[in-house]
């Protein structure tokens, strides 16, 4: 299948374009590179041993959008490109929608002009918002906290209305839990931009020297330790989701969550850091950031049942893989 890959320059993307590959599709690769480096693409390359198709664009560049669609003509979209920070989007809202939905609008038409009628998105369980119950399942009301929850809902709904528009089409909505680790060659990782937004790469960085400590935002959440508590899954599992979720032949709109459904707090994932890098990793706990909730984990069930998947991997392997890339690239990718 041809798999046109948006923000596939990215941390879950390269991931998955590994798997899409080793499964035998032909992809292509769109990003901006705002988020990510062609030098994570490259590193992507060597591990599957052949050259990967990419462009630089802006999804926001309709014209140049259309070119590489028509030239491509994927059957299939895996969208993963836009803004996605929560505690910058309740400072820039504004440009979380334009950047988010205006380019999956632009993506849409590109799609439709080309005669493409899947596509796979990107989304999140922070649609969901403060949890009504636990585990939290695809039926859990949606009530995002923060512009960038309320870009990626707003971005399902535009789906859905596309799909209804033609039966034939389809969407798959993923929505993901929160991704930690690496590839086990430790060839690709998570390499952000600047200040972390993610809890694993700044954990990451302080095992490495690179920063003094770790904030910890908030231990007064009604948990048992006092920290926010998440559903961590293995970005090697999201990725092998994405082939399922692209391989998955019902038309309509279909939505899985993508987690372990086991949850972790933060001191206790920093514990298990700690326990594989073998040292302690310096914290301090500050005040709590806008939008964040106490308690998110999945039941990933519906997507066990009907994709066929489980995650493999768990959190002593998430850190491993994680702490394997960062000592392995102490910077991160090369400056292309």
């Amino acid at each position: 299948m041809r798999v046109l890959v948006t923000g596939g320059a990215g941390y879950i993307g390269t991931h998955t374009v590994i798997e899409l590959i080793q499964a035998g599709h032909q992809v292509q690769v769109v990003d901006n590179l705002v988020n990510s480096k062609e030098a994570a693409l490259e590193a992507t390359s060597k591990i599957v041993g052949i050259p990967i198709p990419f462009e630089k664009l802006d999804l926001l560049d309709r014209e140049a959008l259309g070119r590489v669609c028509s030239s491509f003509k994927p059957e299939a979209v895996i969208h993963f490109a836009g803004l996605k920070a929560v505690g910058e989007s309740t400072e820039i809202p504004v440009a979380y929608y334009q950047n988010n939905v205006t380019t999956t609008l632009n993506l849409l038409e590109a799609m439709q002009d080309c005669g493409c009628q899947k596509i796979v998105f990107s989304s999140s369980a922070t649609v969901y918002g403060e949890a009504q119950y636990i585990p939290i399942d695809e039926k859990h009301p949606c009530a995002p906290t923060n512009p960038y929850g309320r870009t990626k809902y707003f971005i399902e709904e535009i789906l859905r209305d596309w799909v209804i528009s033609d039966p034939s089409q389809s969407a798959v909505l993923l929505r993901y839990f929160n991704p930690v680790g690496a590839h086990p060659s430790g060839t690709i990782g998570e390499d952000p931009h600047g200040i972390p937004n993610n809890l694993a790469p700044v954990i990451t960085q302080v095992a490495m020297g690179k920063r003094e400590s770790l904030k910890v935002f908030g231990d007064d959440y009604d948990t048992p330790d006092g920290t926010g508590v998440r559903d961590y899954i293995h970005v090697t599992d999201l990725a092998r989701a994405h082939v399922a979720a692209v391989e998955h032949e019902e038309t309509g709109t279909q939505v899985f969550n993508l987690g372990t459904g086991e949850g972790a707090s933060v001191m206790e994932l920093l514990g298990v850091f700690s326990e594989v890098f073998q040292a302690k990793i310096p914290y301090e706990v500050v005040d709590r950031r806008p939008g964040d909730i106490a308690i998110c984990v999945a039941d990933p069930s519906h997507a066990n049942e009907a994709l066929g998947w489980k995650t493999s991997l768990g959190v002593r392997e998430m850190c491993e893989s994680a702490l394997n890339w960062q000592s392995l690239n102490p910077d991160g990718y090369k400056d292309d």
